[in-house]
């Protein structure tokens, strides 16, 4: 039978081969260390999970919720803009929560996207940037990830050549896969170009709290007239140890999180209420706890560059996010990212991110996700010396 017409648009699923390889290994007894997926294994902080245990007493809030997210967690995602990037936000027509930055993110392409219309995205990048659009009827035009001169340059080829011109540009900085930051002249270029050929701007800073040095990852909201053309997601599955608890936000524009917040209304009823009342809690409570997993995510990342540069595989020590963003080993680049991942599994029981799943120029790479402890990391280092040594 053939496949629905949205299914056929999606490639298979890259990182399916390598969780089966690892499941297969772990049914076997193999110890894999898993530096794959990032999913955050510190515990949400205490008084967050307190908040939650608390409010689920009451069995009024058991009941529906709103779509668009209770007013007190809008209006602490607004607090929290003006303290952290000094941007005000109407909670009434400027924010909307969403089910973690994905189901935004994915929710934001059906409400913007018609058949055919072109989309700029990073290419490599979290694959919702693409698919997101993709699965809408839009078509993806790849840019360079890197935030150099060659992106603005790409984002003039585009409006110039494709046809029918860009409706969006996707930014995403830190960047997931590729760790790559930016200061704020950066997006003031982006919003001008963007205000001048009247194209929107989705802006992906779910890793805005995980950063290793002075500088404060920034807003695109933070540039004067950016709420004209851009909207921002943003999550707690990283800041707050939250992945499970799928709770994000879409900020910005009026027009666009209106639309957002209409296509949502026919789709869900929000998060469950008590998880919303946590949410707010946690943006509204201390940030001792955000401070704690960044110097966390920071050791981790210490230890990695440290470890699997002197077991012969060296590792780029990046500015921010849970990930380091790696080249193959020269002697493994010809099979490939997804190749190489799955010898990995196989033969030194470490799983790792291919590059190719976050789109073909990632094929070079792997990513690697800070989600082990210390005494972890240093042994998928000497399963790692070995294998090199074996290969």
């Amino acid at each position: 039978m053939d496949e629905f017409h949205k299914i056929r648009r999606l490639p298979p699923y890259v990182f399916e081969p390598v969780n089966r390889i690892k499941a297969k290994a772990r049914a076997a007894g193999a110890d894999i260390i898993d530096l794959g997926m990032g999913n955050p294994d510190l515990p949400t902080p205490k008084h967050i999970v307190e908040k939650l245990t608390e409010t689920i007493q009451d069995p009024r809030t058991h009941r529906y919720s709103t779509s668009r997210g209770i007013p007190g967690l809008r209006r602490a995602q607004a607090a929290y803009y003006e303290r952290r990037f000094g941007v005000k936000l109407n909670p009434e027509t400027e924010i909307v929560a969403t089910l973690g930055s994905k189901e935004g993110f994915a929710n934001m392409a059906q409400a913007i996207t018609s058949p055919g219309d072109v989309v700029l995205v990073p290419n490599p990048t979290y694959p919702i940037h693409s698919f997101g659009f993709i699965m809408s009827g839009g078509v993806v035009r790849s840019m360079p990830a890197e935030p150099n001169e060659e992106f603005f340059r790409s984002i003039d080829r585009a409006v110039r050549h494709s046809i029918p011109k860009p409706i969006a540009l996707i930014v995403n900085y830190p960047s997931n896969p590729t760790a790559y930051t930016v200061d704020l002249n950066f997006y003031k270029e982006v919003v001008k170009i963007a205000k001048e050929h009247d194209i929107m701007v989705l802006s992906d800073l779910a890793y805005a709290e995980i950063y290793f040095g002075d500088d404060l990852p920034p807003s695109i909201l933070e540039v004067e007239g950016a709420k004209d053309i851009a909207v921002e997601f943003t999550s707690l599955s990283k800041t707050f140890s939250m992945p499970g608890w799928r709770m994000g936000f879409a900020v910005g524009n009026e027009r666009m999180i209106r639309a957002l917040t209409r296509v949502k209304s026919y789709l869900d009823y929000g998060a469950f209420t008590p998880i919303q009342v946590a949410a707010a809690a946690a943006l509204n409570g201390a940030e001792d706890c955000i401070k704690e997993a960044r110097d966390v995510y920071k050791y981790r990342r210490d230890v990695m560059v440290e470890s699997f540069t002197r077991a012969g595989w060296p590792i780029p020590s990046p500015d921010a996010t849970m990930f380091a963003w790696v080249k193959v080993p020269e002697q493994f680049r010809d099979i490939g990212s997804l190749e190489f991942a799955k010898r990995l599994v196989e033969e030194a029981h470490v799983a790792v991110a291919p590059g190719v799943g976050f789109g073909e120029y990632g094929d070079d790479y792997v990513r690697l996700a800070f989600v082990e402890n210390e005494q972890r990391i240093r042994q998928a280092a000497r399963n790692i010396r070995r294998f090199m040594a074996s290969a």
